[in-house]
C-alpha cells in the first residue's frame, strides 16, 4: 500500500512548522525584552511551583534594579568565575566549551560545564533543567538571539536579576538581602566573591554558608576580580 504524498509532507512539514514558530516566538519575545525587563522566568516560575508544593503560600524572593544599581565587584566576581570572555564571545564559547569537555573526560565524571553567561541566562528564560541534547541545541540557538538583539550589558543586566542564588532567591539585590542583609549597590568586594562561586549550586551553599570551599575558592575569585573586564 502506498503511502499518500499529502498525509507525508505534512507529517514532515507540521513539526518543522511548528519548531519555526516556538523559535518565531523566542525571537520576538527577547526583541520585547530588549526595552521591557522581564518579570518572571521559566525556570523562576519552574521553582516556585516546587516550593509551593510543600507552602501553598509561598513566593520567590525577587525584585529588579537597574544595572547602575548593582555593585561593581559583583560584576567583576561573576565574569571571573562564570565567563571571562564573555565581552568578547558570540553567546557560544566553543574554546571553554572544548576545555570543559577535556577537564570531565580526564576526571571521569562532570565537573565543568563551559556554559556562558549569556547560555545560561537563555537556560534560565525559557528552557527546563532537564539535560538533553536537544535542549542543549536549544539553548545555543537562543543564545545566538540574545546576542542578535541586545548588548552586552543588557544581558549581564537581565542575568543579574534573574539568576538563581538559593533556595527561592532570585536576582543581585534578593541575594544581597539574604546573605549579607545589604543591597546589590552595597556588596563588598568579599561578599560578591562568595555570591559569585555560589552561583553553579546556589540551593546547596545556601545550606552550607560555611563551607571551606566557598570560602577557599571565594579567596581565588577576589584575586582575579581585578582583571575582569566588563561589558
Amino acid at each position: 500500500m502506498k503511502f499518500p504524498r499529502k498525509l507525508l509532507f505534512w507529517l514532515v512539514a507540521a513539526p518543522v512548522a511548528l519548531v519555526l514558530l516556538v523559535q518565531l516566538y523566542f525571537f520576538l519575545q527577547i526583541g520585547w525584552w530588549v526595552h521591557f525587563n522581564p518579570g518572571t522566568t521559566s525556570f523562576m516560575r519552574q521553582q516556585r511551583a516546587v516550593l509551593q508544593e510543600k507552602n501553598p503560600d509561598f513566593q520567590l524572593k525577587h525584585k529588579w534594579v537597574p544595572y547602575q544599581q548593582i555593585s561593581r565587584n559583583l560584576k567583576r566576581a561573576i565574569i571571573a568565575s562564570e565567563d571571562a570572555n564573555f565581552s568578547e564571545h558570540e553567546g557560544v564559547d566553543w574554546e571553554a566549551l572544548q576545555q570543559a569537555y577535556e577537564k570531565n573526560t580526564r576526571k571521569g565524571k562532570v565537573v565543568s560545564g563551559g556554559s556562558t553567561i549569556t547560555q545560561q541566562l537563555a537556560k534560565n528564560l525559557f528552557l527546563s533543567g532537564e539535560r538533553s541534547y536537544l535542549r542543549k541545541a536549544q539553548e545555543f540557538v537562543i543564545a545566538y538571539m540574545l546576542e542578535f538583539w541586545m548588548s552586552k550589558e543588557r544581558i549581564f543586566e537581565i542575568y543579574l536579576n534573574v539568576v538563581e542564588w538559593g533556595n527561592g532567591v532570585f536576582g543581585a539585590e534578593a541575594a544581597a538581602r539574604h546573605y549579607f542583609g545589604t543591597t546589590a549597590a552595597n556588596l563588598s568586594a568579599s561578599q560578591a566573591a562568595r555570591l559569585a562561586v555560589m552561583l553553579p549550586n546556589p540551593r546547596f551553599y545556601d545550606k552550607r554558608r560555611g563551607s571551606a570551599y566557598l570560602t577557599r575558592r571565594a579567596g581565588l575569585i577576589l584575586r582575579r576580580m581585578g582583571s575582569a573586564e566588563l561589558p
